[in-house]
């Protein structure tokens, strides 16, 4: 993981909030889809990258393929923030 990197988590009654902080790299890509799968059944997630300071393709690549939502309706994942269109899968 990015030296850099952490997630700031919040949660609500009805959603969870993933703050993404720093460098996203492969292993950062690997801890979102960790926190991703340990969601506790939330059907909203946001996911914000304002604070995400260099995206690299490595990073894009890993989040792509792991990204645990391919094919739920259930849950609604949103991205928020500069690097929003770039991180989200082709689905969002």
């Amino acid at each position: 993981m990015a030296a850099n990197f952490k997630i700031l988590v919040h949660r609500s009654s009805e959603s969870l909030h993933l703050k993404l902080v720093g460098d996203f790299d492969g292993t950062s890509a690997c801890e979102v889809i960790r926190a991703l799968s340990q969601n506790g059944g939330n059907r909203r997630i946001y996911i914000h990258t304002a604070a995400v300071k260099e995206v690299y393709d490595f990073g894009k690549a890993v989040f792509k393929n792991q990204y645990p939502f391919k094919n739920n309706q259930e849950v609604q994942v949103v991205f928020t923030g500069e690097h929003a269109s770039e991180m989200a899968p082709a689905s969002n």
